[in-house]
């Protein structure tokens, strides 16, 4: 398990202060949930908003996100941090279901998920020990995969990518194996998809770093789970291998996603705030920092990021004196 890790250089809380401010969380795990969450969709946009952030994207395994995500738009406004949703293709939403992926699209989603909890891929994993535990008992998946037996891509698999060249939205990668990952993504291309993002490509996908350096170079970005490097209990690696998993797809193409909001982690924010340690610890710059938490994500997604100006307004709001 990995050590706690220390305060940022000089012990300056300020510095973490600092960069945390345009950060955009692309994984974000709030609730309502069936699954156990710690804090809900609107506390989160309350905790990133305090702390400067560009963005969050709410993640959840069983349903879309995207009428909550309109819902909060309406009642909190986008006008500091944006407010971004997407739809998990599990079977509760039908699958590989073309139709879930048009509604979300169409009602402002940004990102579609190959199935996560329903893959083949998770399920064989999960075979004798339960991932990722839900807080009431829910009907057991059905294995879903993007090929047929010959590896070819499944015509609806077609379909739902077209749809999201149609969006311009982003195609995220899911709880896919790696072998079903590669075809996928030679065919979005082919189609006109041009936002990929793996997610998590070193836990369950089963990705090497050769793969990254490929996925990389093929134009796709490489999401990296805050919950799998600090000390919590879903940690899975060290520092230096969150290190190599970098240097192996490079800054540019590295997005660095809480995958928080579990009731027995540490909030998202709280999470970035570790990593922005960790990553000092590594020696990587404050650019590098700010781009793997923030810049890359916004390029993907498809928002401008804070400008100057507006992030020096929003850390001279942070060093503000609270009235409350």
């Amino acid at each position: 398990m990995l050590q706690d890790a220390a305060p940022a250089r000089g012990s300056d809380e300020t510095v973490v202060d600092r960069l945390l401010i345009g950060a955009v969380d692309l994984h974000c795990h709030s609730g309502p949930s069936v699954m156990p969450r710690k804090i809900n969709h609107a506390e989160a946009i309350r905790q990133a908003d305090q702390a400067g952030m560009r963005g969050v994207l709410f993640k959840d395994h069983y349903y879309s996100t995207t009428p909550v995500a309109e819902l909060l738009k309406e009642m909190l406004g986008e006008e500091r941090v944006r407010i971004l949703s997407g739809i998990a293709l599990n079977n509760h939403v039908g699958g590989l279901n073309p139709y879930a992926v048009e509604h979300g699209l169409k009602l402002g989603g940004n990102l579609v998920w190959m199935p996560t909890i329903s893959a083949a891929n998770h399920i064989r994993h999960a075979h004798r020990r339960k991932l990722l535990p839900t807080k009431v008992s829910m009907s057991e998946s059905i294995a879903l995969t993007v090929v047929d037996v010959r590896g070819q891509l499944l015509d609806e698999v077609k379909l739902i990518l077209d749809l999201i060249a149609e969006y311009d939205s982003v195609l995220a990668t899911g709880h896919l194996h790696i072998s079903e990952i590669w075809p996928l993504l030679e065919e979005a291309k082919a189609r006109g998809v041009n936002r990929m993002l793996i997610n998590h490509p070193m836990f369950l996908v089963g990705a090497s770093l050769s793969d990254l350096t490929e996925l990389a170079g093929m134009g796709a970005y490489l999401e990296h789970s805050i919950c799998q490097v600090i000390d919590c209990p879903s940690n899975k690696f060290t520092a230096d291998e969150l290190d190599a998993f970098i240097k192996a797809g490079g800054v540019n193409r590295t997005i660095i996603g809480s995958d928080l909001g579990q009731s027995k982690n540490p909030t998202p924010v709280e999470g970035f705030r570790e990593i922005i340690r960790m990553c000092l610890q590594l020696g990587y710059g404050e650019d590098e920092i700010r781009r793997m938490i923030g810049l890359n994500a916004c390029e993907l997604i498809g928002i401008p990021p804070l400008s100057d100006g507006e992030a020096l307004h929003r850390a001279h709001q942070a060093t503000e004196p609270s009235n409350s």
